[in-house]
């Protein structure tokens, strides 16, 4: 096995300054909607669910109000002023505004501006590590100290639709930083995009729609395993090298089964597979998985991640747990405390608070 150091490939996205995860955060939604209540609703039947049940934010709750949160937890593990910040990235696909950034709002309540840069990204479920992949770069070209990144979503699912059953609510924080700082050091990593249309939303559609035969094969699993496939060859690892592997996770089973082509055991994805909880995060689906396998990693341990984003993409990350890392894991609030923290709905209550029902 090769070390993190000396990872050499022309088509791996390291910067030439190491760096790392200086401090995360999460944030979920306290309000749960059981899957047997959308089945209650439109099949009747209770059996073969995807997943137990989903976050659902509040009414007072949208993509900026829980970026906000994440990114104080984040903030408080990395023990750092704000304003030392010179970039925060929020990606989603279910940004409040259609015209007017995210970013800039979630930088004014953390106390970041004026002097700092402000984006937010789009790339469907990956969205969010695709800001990580930019902070990274920025960091590791020495143009700033810090960088914030945020993958968060208040997902949507037309009623009755089978993404009704998975689309959740809640994601993490990144505060990217100079290896030496750093919990966690992110060696290396890749990203495999092709053109295929598995899931979209056009221009003044609420609801996404989803091309069935597309969604397995030629989108999620190709894409995962081409991108986590390159990044182990290309680092000279295998599943064994990991303590630890996230996958995007749409439902219960497609992480499952792509652990299983990649090598990878059930011990090693439990941490992060979150979905059959709380639902699927998209954007920050892979990310709030990242944040929960972080809350209990110890120095040394190894983390493969891979994102999936339709239309479509994945990026994958080698992560490396410093001598810093349990020390940082209590000082904001931890990812299954999040979970625990649970208030079922109904059906009726999730339309009202997600604004499905239109009155005139």
């Amino acid at each position: 096995m090769t070390t993190p150091n000396s990872i050499h490939s022309p088509t791996l996205l390291k910067p030439i300054k190491p760096v790392g995860i200086v401090g995360y955060g999460a944030y979920v939604p306290r309000y749960r909607l059981p899957a047997k209540e959308v089945a209650r609703v439109w099949t009747g039947k209770t059996s073969g669910l995807p997943i137990k049940e989903k976050a659902v934010p509040g009414l007072d709750e949208d993509v900026i109000t829980m970026s906000i949160e994440a990114a104080r937890n984040a903030m408080l593990r990395a023990q750092i002023d704000p304003t030392e910040l010179r970039a925060v990235w929020v990606g989603s696909e279910s940004h409040p505004y259609a015209v007017k950034p995210t970013s800039t709002l979630v930088a004014e309540a953390i106390g970041a501006v004026p002097n700092t840069q402000a984006a937010d990204w789009e790339f469907a479920c990956k969205a969010g590590t695709e800001a990580m992949v930019a902070a990274m770069g920025l960091v590791g070209s020495g143009m700033g100290h810090y960088a914030m990144a945020i993958g968060m979503d208040t997902a949507q699912g037309k009623p009755g639709d089978a993404l009704e059953y998975t689309a959740g609510a809640g994601g993490g924080a990144y505060i990217i930083g100079p290896a030496e700082e750093s919990l966690a050091v992110i060696n290396a990593s890749y990203s495999y995009v092709t053109d295929t249309p598995d899931f979209w939303r056009r221009e003044y559609q609420k609801y996404p729609e989803h091309g069935m035969r597309f969604t397995g094969e030629p989108a999620y699993f190709k894409h995962i395993t081409e991108a986590a496939t390159h990044l182990m060859e290309a680092s000279g690892t295998t599943a064994k090298d990991y303590k630890w592997a996230i996958f995007h996770q749409p439902n219960t089973k497609f992480p499952q089964r792509v652990a299983g082509q990649l090598g990878f055991s059930a011990e090693q994805i439990a941490p992060g597979l979150l979905v059959h909880t709380i639902g699927n995060t998209y954007a920050g689906a892979a990310m709030i998985g990242l944040t929960a396998t972080l809350d209990i990693a110890q120095p040394g341990d190894r983390i493969l991640v891979v994102s999936f984003g339709s239309g479509a993409g994945s990026d994958a990350f080698d992560i490396l747990g410093t001598d810093k890392v349990t020390a940082r894991q209590g000082l904001a609030v931890k990812t299954q405390e999040y979970i625990a923290r649970r208030t079922e709905i109904d059906y009726a209550t999730y339309v009202r608070y997600r604004g499905k029902l239109a009155m005139k």
